[in-house]
């Protein structure tokens, strides 16, 4: 209560003499909150951002939104900026998300659109400009894994042989990962970071965490979505659609085959790691509604990995891990925090 009493005060001071109301607008997996901001004298809302400066940092987000702005995406426009409070006032993309919006007779457009995007930012990178998505990073990203859904939520112990060919596979992920073109990489590129606006173009939200890294990462986010899942005719389309665009474009020269693989393990490395993030969001955070999403990434990885000879080992210990979940089902209950 006291972070949006500070709020409202410093957006009073910004527009004096305007009354306006602040509501919730969405809130994330970190400590951020938004908030739609709407004056009683203008019909044009704006948001707030309340990212306090103890747990989350608005610079790297003024960065992003000016590289990814410039490149071509329709990303929020910055009003006003508060960066030793942690205060941003930012346009509203509305409130209708991909993922509300999806349905299989739209998803066509909608996905060529968030492509068109994408390939834009894409085409705009560049090295030292954004921090590198380095083989370290990846790893421990990977690393949540093991300790929050393998220990934590199922239960299981991994004996010394098992956690030596966990690893293994990890190190062999991350040698495809780190061999793909470098490019930047909004890292959370999904259906609920896309939001209907009124021009074709996707409004582009949630990319403070954006660096430098694997070409076929934002691709796997979007088309391998954690909160929406697609035939896979359909996600396979797609994907070689946009290889061929890339080669247009001159970024990479990856034939079909090379491309899938590349987009497979880049995909698999973010699944893992949303496994032990979204349990660690339940059981340290207290954010539970993640769990709902669990049996879908947990499919993709076992999809993935049953189609590569070589993770033939980590798909059978996952599967023994995993016996009891139901991969068609929506929601797995936690287990007592």
């Amino acid at each position: 209560m006291e972070r949006r009493q500070q709020l409202q005060s410093w957006i009073a001071a910004e527009f004096p003499g305007r009354p306006f109301e602040l509501a919730p607008a969405s809130a994330d997996a970190s400590f951020r909150r938004y908030f739609r901001v709407t004056f009683a004298d203008d019909p044009v809302t704006l948001i707030a951002m309340d990212a306090p400066p103890s747990h989350e940092d608005c610079r790297p987000f003024v960065q992003v939104a000016e590289l990814f702005g410039a490149a071509g995406a329709h990303v929020p426009t910055l009003i006003r900026q508060n960066l030793e409070q942690g205060f941003l006032l930012l346009s509203d993309l509305g409130n209708t998300t991909y993922l509300q919006a999806l349905t299989k007779d739209n998803a066509h457009n909608l996905y060529a659109e968030a492509l068109g995007t994408l390939i834009c930012i894409q085409k705009a990178s560049r090295p030292d400009v954004l921090p590198e998505y380095s083989r370290e990073l990846l790893m421990r990203e990977l690393e949540l894994f093991p300790v929050w859904y393998v220990s934590r939520h199922k239960g299981v112990t991994l004996t010394d042989q098992q956690a030596t060919q966990l690893y293994e596979v990890f190190e062999r992920i991350l040698d495809v990962n780190m061999a793909e073109p470098k490019v930047f990489v909004h890292r959370d590129f999904h259906s609920r970071n896309l939001m209907i606006t009124p021009t074709r173009s996707p409004g582009i939200i949630d990319f403070q965490g954006a660096l430098r890294g694997p070409l076929t990462y934002d691709l796997a986010s979007l088309l391998r979505d954690c909160y929406i899942a697609w035939p896979p005719e359909d996600v396979a389309a797609w994907v070689d659609t946009y290889r061929r665009r890339l080669v247009a474009a001159g970024i990479t020269d990856a034939d079909a085959q090379q491309f899938r693989h590349w987009f497979d393990y880049t995909g698999l490395q973010r699944h893992i790691k949303v496994l032990g993030l979204f349990c660690r969001l339940c059981y340290r955070d207290g954010k539970t509604q993640y769990l709902a999403d669990l049996p879908l990434v947990l499919r993709y990885v076992l999809e993935v990995a049953g189609d590569y000879a070589e993770l033939a080992d980590f798909a059978a210990l996952l599967a023994r891990a995993t016996a009891d979940v139901d991969l068609n089902r929506r929601r797995e209950e936690p287990a007592a925090v």
